[in-house]
């Protein structure tokens, strides 16, 4: 399972029809975007984009309360993000109007759940290209892009293995990830029989990133349950 950095990007979701926002949250979830919000009102959305601080806005147009152009441009006021608008109203001169005011697509509805998650994906490649996604612990980092860790100055290598390990513990920084999961993630969909390897990958990444990997700080045992990974800054 690769490590996608840009799944972990803040998603603001916005339209006034709550089953379709239970859609396109679940068609990205799935996916793996974790850090979702959602509203159905123009002055809802401002409200959490304030302390949301959304990286990509997907916009309907028609509102309660006003309409998607006005609503991205006031988005765009305190931070400018990429905005996708997802709307019923396929017409010309809207879809001129969203790509003149900054849009970076624009999609209508009804679609293919597999067109939103490539339009998504694309819009965040190309808006967040070249980002490198860094993992800040209490002794080192870990650099996916470059699968190593830096401690004490010095670049250490991660196999392929503990590269998927760690990237599955930083998905869900600070919070418990199973054994089951972890060995899934490591190992694909037959993750059975797999926990003493999983255990010996473990003894080995604290090795690489704990500064007394006896006395891990960073990579915690949950006993009985799996293990967390506690991320400065998350």
């Amino acid at each position: 399972m690769d490590f996608d950095y840009l799944k972990q990007k803040r998603v603001l979701l916005v339209d006034d029809e709550q089953e379709l926002l239970d859609m396109v949250q679940s068609i990205l979830a799935e996916d793996g975007f974790l850090n979702i919000a959602t509203a159905k009102t123009m002055d809802e959305a401002l409200t959490i984009s304030k302390t949301y601080r959304p990286e990509l806005a997907i916009l309907d147009i028609m509102l309660p309360d006003g309409d998607g152009f006005e609503l991205m441009e006031q988005l765009k006021r305190t931070a400018d993000y990429p905005v996708l608008f997802l709307t019923a109203r396929g017409e010309d001169d809207d879809k001129f109007r969203g790509f003149g005011l900054g849009a970076d697509d624009y999609m209508v509805k009804p679609f293919l759940p597999k067109e939103l998650l490539f339009r998504v994906n694309a819009i965040l490649r190309r808006s967040y290209k070249g980002e490198n996604p860094i993992a800040k612990l209490a002794g080192s980092e870990i650099d996916f892009d470059r699968a190593q860790v830096i401690k004490s100055g010095e670049p250490i290598p991660l196999t392929a293995k503990e590269h998927d390990i760690l990237a599955a513990l930083y998905r869900n920084a600070g919070r418990i990830v199973t054994i089951d999961a972890l060995c899934e993630a490591a190992w694909g969909d037959n993750p059975f029989g797999y926990e003493n390897s999983l255990m010996a990958h473990i003894r080995r990444i604290r090795e690489k990133i704990e500064a007394n990997p006896s006395r891990p700080v960073s990579l915690i045992t949950v006993k009985g349950l799996g293990y967390k990974l506690l991320v400065k800054g998350r």
